[in-house]
């Protein structure tokens, strides 16, 4: 009986020009040699994708295949059954239809699991077929965390008479729901969640009548869940303790940082709370010391733009800027840089606000404004330390800022943030700040400008097509371009990213380097936009042109790179 079915098979994959009749001899002749299956002799060998030998073998007994990893799935629907029911019949439901609740299954034909799915929902079952490990991605995603999570704050006791401003409960109430086991659990589960989610931040907002749990992923806030509004005293009382903060005081805002392991990790965690009117905001930063150990090549830096800036942070003296909005990834350029520049024979001492990542071989220093050690007051004192490099966490002010361009002029190499917009105006912005130009221009050897965009999820790109005079209109379009194929995200995702249709980040860049040229128009006082068209009439790359080079690279999309570059 065996042989005929490997015939229809071979037959099936023939007549649909899938395989060639020499792959098919093949593939039978490893299938007589080995005695696997003849459907994985061709995915052992490459010939077919799982997926592939998948829905063809959906074809031969007439139920649909689903491709998850592509498809819209409800989450609704996944969570009407518990992961270990669904991880022992490999089922995941997907959606609904008329009524029917379709469940993604390995094994369609297994009327056992159709019976326990049914029972278990009490809904007649649409049974469609899938892959192994894309029914166990889904049910990794969809169910596991969801059940934890509404199995933990099920368990977690009420605060009676929390009121909106939050001063009826006393602090000795607070801290026994803070401490509570199941809150505890509950807060330990959506810190792992968002780490796995690889989420840069965590916002827990009390509404009037429940409380919205988002997480920032790739620089965009997702909601995630909505919570109900008992838990929320215990859950930020629990985040106050976790970072030493007063959990007594709720009516100004608190900061604080733990470490915490979420799973395999250790994530440090900077907490802020902020009062609002139904209470109090807590707003989570997620720093994966693991993540900070990122090289300069692995940032998405062009080659050229690479060595440009490589060349002026390696010499002995100078200032280099790295400049950009809040949460464009600076202090990732900044460490990978020290990371290079970190050896047994060089002093290196950082200021900062706050320390983000604690690295070896380095003196790092955390501002304390409440007791006087500013940036100024710090930068003053390192300098007697006999320091070979500097690195300031962020220009605030001008006697910050003079006091970094002094330093490198006697000698130091000094790393900087500062806030603006693109490279060039970085030297309008201290000249602002009342740094004479001629200072500047002696100093400054490069200043890098960056965003962070988002990466087009791999799985599910789609090409995209767009008009001639479209893409001259943005600058994109170039005569010897016109073959490329440039893609766009995929508007319903797939489970790989979240519905995204991104995952993951790229930089992207722009590299001054000041040169004579630059020098004198800095100190004619010129304005940033001359200084960026004699930039880029001496080689520059804009944001914009870096961006556009990863849209022809595939990396990433037009609509991205116009969402986070003017």
């Amino acid at each position: 009986m065996e042989k005929p079915k490997q015939d229809r098979l071979g037959q099936l994959l023939l007549e649909n020009n899938i395989l060639t009749v020499e792959q098919l001899e093949a593939a039978l002749q490893e299938h007589q040699k080995t005695g696997k299956s003849l459907g994985r002799v061709l995915v052992d060998l490459g010939m077919l994708s799982e997926g592939k030998l998948t829905a063809v073998l959906a074809a031969q007994i007439g139920i649909r295949f689903i491709d998850i990893g592509t498809y819209k799935v409800d989450p609704a629907a996944a969570t009407l059954i518990d992961d270990s029911l669904a991880r022992r019949h490999f089922a995941c439901p997907i959606d609904f239809d008329n009524g029917r609740l379709v469940v993604a299954m390995v094994d369609p034909t297994n009327v056992y699991a159709l019976d326990d799915l049914r029972i278990t929902t009490g809904m007649e079952i649409l049974p469609v077929i899938s892959t192994k490990n894309d029914i166990e991605a889904a049910i990794g995603r969809y169910l596991h965390s969801s059940s934890d999570m509404d199995e933990a704050f099920d368990e977690i006791p009420s605060l009676e008479g929390e009121g909106d401003e939050g001063e009826e409960n006393s602090e000795a109430e607070l801290r026994e729901a803070g401490e509570d086991a199941p809150i505890v659990k509950y807060v330990n589960l959506i810190i792992t969640e968002a780490a796995n989610e690889k989420a840069s931040d965590i916002h827990i907002e009390p509404g009037e009548k429940d409380v919205r749990i988002r997480y920032r992923i790739d620089g965009v806030l997702h909601e995630i869940r909505r919570s109900p509004k008992r838990i929320h005293p215990g859950l930020v009382s629990r985040l106050k303790i976790m970072a030493s903060m007063n959990i007594a005081e709720r009516r100004v805002p608190q900061d604080g940082r733990c470490a915490v392991m979420a799973g395999d990790k250790e994530i440090d965690l900077r907490i802020a709370s902020l009062p609002t009117v139904h209470g109090e905001k807590v707003v989570l930063r997620l720093l994966d010391r693991s993540s900070i150990l990122i090289s300069l090549s692995d940032l998405g830096i062009l080659p050229e733009p690479l060595k440009l800036f490589s060349d002026s942070f390696h010499k002995p003296y100078g200032t280099v800027v790295v400049t950009g909005p809040t949460g464009s990834g600076k202090t990732t350029t900044m460490y990978a840089a020290l990371s290079e520049l970190n050896k047994r024979e060089v002093n290196v001492i950082t200021v900062e606000d706050p320390v983000e990542y604690q690295m070896s071989g380095i003196n790092q220093v955390q501002v304390n404004t409440r007791v006087g050690l500013t940036f100024a007051a710090t930068l003053r004192s390192i300098l007697r330390c006999d320091p070979d490099i500097v690195m300031i966490g962020e220009i605030r002010d001008g006697e910050s800022a003079k006091m970094a361009i002094e330093s490198a002029l006697t000698g130091h190499l000094v790393l900087c943030t500062l806030h603006t917009n693109d490279a060039p105006s970085a030297m309008t912005r201290l000249t602002e700040m009342g740094v004479e130009p001629f200072l500047i221009a002696s100093a400054v050897d490069s200043i890098v400008s960056q965003r962070l965009a988002r990466r087009l999820c791999r799985r599910c790109k789609q090409p995209a097509e767009y008009e001639k005079e479209y893409l001259q209109k943005i600058d994109f379009y170039s005569e010897d371009e016109e073959e490329i194929e440039i893609f766009r995200a995929n508007p319903n995702g797939c489970p790989f990213c979240n519905g995204a249709g991104y995952r993951g980040r790229v930089g992207v860049y722009e590299v001054l380097v000041v040169d004579e040229e630059i020098e004198k128009m800095v100190v004619d006082m010129a304005t940033a936009r001359e200084i960026g068209q004699e930039a880029r009439r001496r080689g520059m790359s804009t944001l914009r042109e870096d961006g556009f080079h990863k849209v022809k690279q595939g990396i990433t999309s037009i609509e991205e790179v116009l969402r986070v570059v003017m």
